[in-house]
């Protein structure tokens, strides 16, 4: 892999990370593009995982202190209904990671066998996840004050339907809010909250996989040099996607990305039959 390369996918991980188009999808067609085999994929995409989880710590590291703030204070654990607000956020992020927690560790394998089929399935996806922004961008449900913790459920089950590739994972869980009725001021910083964790799990099982077939060999066509421009890359575009996302979901402008899913979906199916 040159550097040139590294670079184009820390910025298409930067970037797709957090916008609404998919970064499963994108890394999957540039991978094509490129000519990247699979083990090389998967040890670069998770070094631009764990920078992507530096990114949203980065950019929203006022809101991950007040959550630690109010889950230590002397008000914090009493029952569900007299959380104090950072606390019951807590609770609420730990709920929506209950369904990627089931995927993960009961159907990862069917999972990843649905990761390698290609461009045609990442083509599919990105249309539903267009479908999906059209419809939040559209329908206007009655606001609801906080996410529930049944609200953060459906959220987390949007987030284990979106490993599928293609499927755009802040599109999924950032729509799916919209629909049920949650306010745009707390949803986008919910969305990416409850990731963190899930990418950090995921980017550990990675690591086992690659460690038991060798780090060395994994890591032999990927330079030094490119994976820290692919790292630093991904993490200094996903600061700006992340901050620019949460202005975005405050203005209800998403329909802009349905339409680029749309366009990204075609191509994704173009070159499947040309390939």
């Amino acid at each position: 892999m040159s550097v040139i390369e590294a670079f184009f996918l820390g910025l298409i991980q930067g970037l797709t990370e957090f916008l609404p188009v998919s970064s499963s999808g994108h890394l999957t067609i540039f991978g094509y593009l490129f000519g990247l085999s699979g083990e090389e994929n998967l040890t670069f995409t998770v070094l631009l995982h764990i920078a992507t989880v530096c990114s949203t710590l980065l950019v929203l590291w006022k809101e991950i202190v007040w959550i630690f703030k109010d889950i230590f204070s002397k008000q914090s654990w009493q029952t569900y209904g007299r959380l104090n607000e950072g606390t019951k956020f807590a609770v609420n992020i730990l709920i929506s990671m209950i369904p990627i927690a089931i995927v993960g560790f009961f159907f990862k394998d069917q999972v990843e066998a649905i990761f390698g089929s290609g461009l045609l399935i990442v083509g599919i996806m990105l249309f539903v996840t267009a479908l999906l922004l059209a419809f939040s961008y559209f329908y206007k449900p009655q606001p609801k004050e906080q996410i529930s913790g049944w609200h953060a459920f459906i959220i987390g089950i949007a987030q284990a339907i979106a490993v599928l590739p293609g499927l755009s994972r802040s599109g999924a869980t950032i729509a799916t809010g919209l629909l049920l009725g949650n306010k745009k001021e707390k949803l986008a910083q919910f969305s990416f909250l409850m990731v963190i964790l899930p990418i950090l799990g995921e980017a550990l099982l990675d690591i086992k996989k690659i460690w038991e077939t060798g780090f060395a060999t994994a890591m032999n066509n990927i330079s030094t040099i490119s994976a820290i421009v692919g790292f630093l890359t991904a993490f200094v575009t996903g600061c700006l996607a992340c901050k620019l996302m949460i202005n975005i979901v405050k203005k209800g402008k998403l329909i802009y990305f349905s339409i680029y899913c749309c366009c990204a979906a075609i191509a994704a199916i173009i070159l499947h039959v040309v390939l």
